[in-house]
């Protein structure tokens, strides 16, 4: 616990567990940042390479937090949590899948108290193994992906109203950065009626992909597609993507996009906001992910238009951070962190009041 507390994006995490099988060469962590029980608390398991366990555990911790926010501010009542696994070098689908068995013997421990599914690294494929393993897992049925970028969607209506005073995407300039599951669901949202489209990936093989299949999209070299003078720059590839390096070179009006943890600190909400672009907190805008796996969690059968009601929550709650950032003359970022925190916080003072009866 000691050690934890050395890291910055240590928040009184409610645990954090280490996953290690070193036949299977699983290694990685478990990081619980809110639980309320006697519901589970929530957050895919992502796999990629890091440079030390060090760094792992510290994406552990901040994505976590940042999967308490997005379930409170969608309305949902569960605490956030993420599984953060490293990558071995030279990994064939035979040897991830003795990983991923592995993982799931360690999710299984737990007994309930986590839920999870795919992020970055873990495909389909990779969770119908998971599924076999842990009833611990969600995302198949509900498909969370399109639910993601639906609710970006949302987003960028709340953000070009409040922008622009339409919420028409007709005409409007966008760079989206990433375009892997979520960034190419999202570029098909708005395709048809959108202006110029800038996009950047470092995958070549997803880029030409994109143009065979948008061929009006204007290809761009990954460090320059935050510098196109746009309507919308759309983050949806890793985090942060505004940062202390680039910030200076935004020449967008409004960020609306769907990566965790697109600020690279809160100091460049701040930034943002004395510069005029408004920003559209990024674990509101992609919780349409989540919205879905918790109703598969929660009904035993599918219903597409009570899942589309749900993420439309998601534009209520922006049009509120935005409306509240207004009124008080504060970053966007910090009104959201607020409301978070508070409903955080508000939520553990009840947990504690029915334990004492």
């Amino acid at each position: 616990m000691r050690e934890l507390e050395s890291f910055r994006e240590y928040d009184k995490h409610f645990a954090v567990y280490p996953v290690e099988n070193r036949q299977a060469k699983l290694k990685g962590f478990i990081a619980i940042h809110r639980n309320f029980r006697p519901k589970p608390s929530f957050g895919a398991t992502r796999m990629a390479f890091y440079r030390s366990e060090r760094d792992a555990l510290k994406d552990a911790l901040r994505l976590s937090r940042l999967m308490s926010y997005k379930s409170i501010m969608a309305g949902l009542p569960y605490g956030g949590a993420k599984a953060v696994l490293i990558r071995p070098r030279n990994l064939t689908p035979e040897k991830k899948k003795v990983i991923l068995e592995a993982y799931c013997e360690k999710v299984n421990e737990l007994n309930g108290k986590f839920v999870t599914g795919a992020d970055v690294g873990i495909d389909d494929h990779d969770l119908r193994i998971m599924y076999k393993h842990s009833p611990y897992m969600v995302g198949l049925k509900s498909q969370p992906v399109p639910y993601t970028a639906l609710g970006i969607f949302y987003s960028l209506q709340v953000a070009l109203r409040e922008v622009f005073g339409t919420d028409q995407v007709s005409g409007r300039s966008f760079a989206i950065q990433g375009l892997g599951k979520i960034g190419s669901g999202f570029l098909k949202h708005i395709y048809k009626d959108a202006g110029k489209i800038y996009v950047a990936d470092i995958s070549h093989a997803a880029l030409r992909k994109i143009r065979k299949q948008y061929p009006r999209v204007i290809p761009i070299q990954p460090k320059y597609i935050a510098h196109q003078e746009v309507d919308v720059f759309s983050p949806c590839a890793m985090g942060g993507a505004i940062n202390k390096t680039n910030i200076k070179d935004l020449k967008c009006k409004a960020i609306v996009g769907g990566a965790n943890n697109q600020l690279e600190c809160d100091a460049m909400g701040e930034r943002l906001f004395k510069m005029g672009i408004l920003y559209a907190p990024d674990y509101i805008v992609n919780g349409g992910g989540l919205i879905s796996v918790t109703d598969e969690y929660e009904n035993p059968e599918f219903d597409a238009q009570r899942l589309e009601r749900k993420i439309k929550r998601i534009a209520k709650t922006l049009k509120e951070v935005f409306e509240q950032s207004k009124r008080t003359g504060r970053p966007t970022n910090l009104i959201a962190n607020k409301m978070a925190e508070d409903i955080v916080k508000q939520k553990y003072e009840q947990q504690l009041a029915v334990a004492r009866v």
